[in-house]
């Protein structure tokens, strides 16, 4: 029996599509009615969740889909899935939602166990956490964490603030409010608050008309595929990109607190590092005295074929803090370095320090993704499937192009000839009962859940033919 049959006995057996466009008219009735307290615009079609399950999302006019995008990548387990409907009776929910604590001055004597539950999943080399509230929120924390460090080292862990960095500060100038930076990459993608906005340079809609910090960006590398036919290229690709780090960490104006980079980058359009590549950018930022930060929004939870993308990569040491959102359903940053706690109380603070009932739903997960091996279901399952897109890639060579996620399971993506290809792509799938999303310009990405199937591939691969083949 597989894991989706395990935990979905009633999950359909196949897509139903019952209206002739999308959305239907009901949704379209229920989006109306919502644009007058919401701005509806990027609305698809009204979920009805209560008829969601597994791997299948339903909408309101009774189209049921098989989902491939689950929730822009957030979804780990499948809807409504019976382990997490436990959790979400338990006594500890019922505190966290009902008594919702201001976590740094009034945690519960439940709270250091939520943690560990989460905790036992952490990347390899990390032993701490500090929560947030989503993947933007936790990035920003960790630039935060990053300057806060940055300076400390500077004057000493233990030394006190000077007079001079106290009253400056209240006036935003330096030195109590320094000039530091972040250094990300083109095409990334981190969040859309400020800083964060900052560090996300993948479409200009995320950013336009906010102020912004004048970071800088590298250049993350741009590969040719597949792969195994292009590594003399590749490599210097890498080489190439490195070498542009290096110059900005040597030639900016203001020191670089800190690299963030994605293993993968999602939004920007499921860009690929290799492990070369990471670990050459760890050994500069310990040349230069930077931090590394991985961020995990994304690809964390298992979606690459191990609990955190950076892992394949086997760096050394480890990346300075890990950012964590989406599968997980709630969101902060792993660190392993005590230097990282701020010297003194309420630096790194607001009143609620994260939320544990979205914690308790992590640690949730966490469990059933160790107990049920679902790692290992998105590693086989992935492999059949990028096999089975490879022999389509042949026959559709110009709408399916520059296949990528070999090795790195159901996190999979292409490109199609343009962006109206794209998109009309993704309009006929869901004509035809598969949710699939997009990214960057061209690019189609596949974010199933750890429970989708051998099955759901072979519906998910004989309907993008279907829609290829109408071309």
């Amino acid at each position: 029996m597989s894991v989706s049959e395990t935990y979905y006995p009633s999950e359909p057996t196949a897509p139903v599509v019952k209206t002739s466009v999308i959305p239907g008219p009901e949704s379209k009735k229920q989006t109306e009615e919502l644009s007058t307290v919401f701005d509806t615009r990027p609305v698809y079609f009204v979920a009805d969740y209560e008829k969601s399950n597994g791997n299948y999302i339903a909408d309101v006019d009774g189209n049921v889909y098989l989902d491939v995008y689950a929730q822009i990548a957030s979804i780990a387990l499948g809807y409504n899935n019976p382990a997490l409907i436990e959790a979400a009776k338990s006594p500890e929910m019922i505190r966290a939602l009902v008594e919702r604590p201001a976590l740094g001055n009034f945690p519960g004597k439940d709270f250091k166990q939520i943690l560990d539950n989460i905790l036992k999943v952490a990347p390899k080399g990390q032993d701490k956490i500090w929560s947030g509230l989503s993947g933007a929120d936790a990035n920003e924390l960790a630039f935060k964490a990053a300057f806060m460090h940055y300076q400390a080292k500077k004057r000493g862990y233990g030394t006190s603030f000077s007079e001079e960095e106290e009253t400056t500060t209240m006036l935003n100038q330096s030195p109590g409010s320094p000039e530091l930076a972040i250094l990300s990459f083109k095409r990334a993608f981190h969040g859309r608050l400020f800083a964060s906005a900052s560090a996300t340079c993948s479409k200009p809609i995320h950013k336009i008309d906010l102020p912004s910090f004048k970071w800088p960006k590298a250049e993350y590398p741009d590969y040719k595929y597949p792969l195994d036919d292009n590594a003399e290229y590749n490599d210097a690709e890498d080489k190439r990109c490195l070498a542009i780090v290096e110059d900005i960490l040597t030639n900016w104006h203001a020191p670089i607190a800190a690299i963030i980079i994605e293993p993968i980058q999602s939004e920007g359009g499921d860009n690929h590092g290799s492990a070369a590549f990471f670990q050459g950018l760890r050994d500069l930022t310990l040349k230069y005295g930077s931090l590394l930060i991985i961020d995990e929004v994304q690809t964390g939870v298992g979606a690459t074929g191990t609990m955190w993308a950076h892992e394949h990569f086997n760096l050394s040491p480890a990346p300075d803090m890990v950012t964590f959102s989406k599968k997980f359903q709630s969101a902060g940053y792993f660190f392993h370095d005590p230097e990282l706690v701020p010297n003194y109380s309420y630096r790194q603070f607001n009143t609620w320090c994260g939320d544990p009932a979205r914690m308790i739903i992590a640690g949730a997960i966490a469990k059933e993704v160790v107990d049920k091996n679902l790692i290992a279901n998105a590693k086989e399952v992935g492999d059949y499937l990028f096999g089975k897109l490879e022999e389509l890639s042949k026959k559709y060579p110009t709408e399916l192009s520059r296949l990528r996620g070999k090795g790195r399971a159901t996190f999979i993506a292409w490109d199609a000839s343009s962006s109206e290809a794209r998109n009309s792509f993704l309009a006929k799938m869901k004509l035809n009962g598969v949710n699939v999303g997009g990214c960057a310009d061209h690019s189609i990405r596949l974010r199933p859940t750890l429970t989708f199937g051998k099955k759901h591939a072979d519906i998910l691969v004989a309907t993008i033919d279907k829609v290829l083949s109408q071309n």
